[in-house]
């Protein structure tokens, strides 16, 4: 006659191969079954406020910078960041709409590409370009 704890490493043995076989099966959920929506890693992303203080601190940090390194003229006087996308990368990658005043008092609108690693205290201006019109 079978004692009952005869039967025990058989019955582990077959729970464990079902369970295997149901992580096996199921598929694994994709970023809609998590709650979907959110920033694709690697890609870039709308800014959701760009009026946020972190964002529109960049922005002027940008232009002094391009002023600095003579990618912008000296007179243009930093107004807002009008819109920007981010990017996910070891740490993150900024392109930030800068709305700028020239000489006269008019707009003009740049395209500075920052990238931003805050736990090392690294900060760098990639490029300060003038916006094209189609954006």
């Amino acid at each position: 006659m079978a004692t009952p704890g005869h039967h025990l490493p058989l019955l582990l043995l077959v729970l464990a191969t079902l369970a295997a076989a149901a992580f096996a099966v199921a598929p694994v959920p994709g970023p809609a079954a998590l709650g979907g929506g959110g920033p694709l890693l690697g890609g870039w992303n709308p800014i959701p406020d760009v009026g946020d203080k972190h964002i529109q601190e960049l922005g002027g940090w940008a232009l002094g910078q391009a002023k600095y390194q003579k990618l912008a003229a000296n007179a243009l006087r930093f107004r807002r960041v009008v819109r920007g996308e981010e990017q996910v990368v070891s740490g993150m990658r900024y392109r930030l709409y800068v709305d700028a005043a020239d000489r006269a008092g008019r707009s003009v609108t740049y395209v500075a590409v920052i990238y931003e690693q805050v736990w090392t205290n690294t900060r760098k201006l990639a490029s300060f370009t003038l916006a094209s019109r189609a954006h």
